[in-house]
């Protein structure tokens, strides 16, 4: 694992203050494929890639990590880091201002092609249904999903208590994603349509990743990248 030294810097377009980015968010939401088309890969098929981010606070940078698995086996093929400045402001529900050039920049250094990706996080489970999985998913044009370890504001009945069983991640009447159980007697994950997947595939999807775990192996893998990618940063 090489961490770069040299941070990447956001574009010169990127917003800069909430009511840009709420702007933003207006725009690309209404691009946001809540669908399968046709160009996602079936559950343990094709090369999944797992992002996830750490913040260095105290200097302002986001690490980005990004960890490429093959789909039928769960092993890693590759993994790659990239070091950014936090020029966003902390708001809810618009993290993904802070996250996304980071991780953009961390996927463009991926030599495999992702067929899907997932993130740690949300996609349409959001209160403006644009969560980082479906925004990077509309500006990358990747299928991907959210699978996120809280419920953020949404409610649920609890699921059953064997793998695979699932409740109406419920936002009014509108279901925005599942509660899913990944392992008997184990506390749900929150599974959501991030771009171009089906909310039944993206919950298929993240039963076959979380094989052996709780959290996929791709989020798992990326978040320990990410740690050590902050350790190397910081030595």
């Amino acid at each position: 694992m090489t961490t770069p030294r040299a941070p990447i810097e956001p574009p010169a377009d990127w917003p800069t203050t909430e009511a840009e980015a709420l702007a933003a968010q207006d725009g690309l939401r209404t691009r946001v494929v809540r669908d399968d088309d046709g160009t996602a890969p079936r559950p343990g098929t094709g090369v999944v890639v797992g992002v996830d981010v750490a913040y260095d606070d105290e200097r302002d940078m986001v690490v980005a990590a990004a960890v490429a698995l093959d789909g039928a086996t769960l092993e890693p093929v590759e993994e790659v880091t990239a070091v950014g400045r936090v020029s966003f402001p902390y708001v809810p529900g618009l993290l993904a201002f802070r996250e996304l050039p980071t991780v953009l920049a961390a996927l463009d250094r991926l030599a495999h092609t992702p067929d899907l990706v997932v993130c740690d996080g949300y996609g349409l489970a959001h209160p403006r249904r644009l969560g980082l999985a479906s925004h990077l998913g509309v500006v990358t044009g990747l299928p991907s999903i959210g699978v996120a370890k809280n419920p953020f504001t949404f409610r649920h009945e609890a699921p059953g208590p064997r793998r695979g069983d699932s409740s109406p991640l419920l936002d009014g009447d509108e279901e925005v994603g599942r509660a899913l159980r990944t392992r008997d007697g184990v506390k749900p994950v929150f599974v959501s349509v991030g771009h171009k997947v089906s909310l039944a595939d993206a919950c298929a999807h993240t039963l076959h990743l979380a094989r052996d775990y709780r959290l996929p192996e791709s989020t798992r893998r990326a978040d320990s990248l990410c740690r050590r990618a902050l350790l190397a940063l910081r030595d």
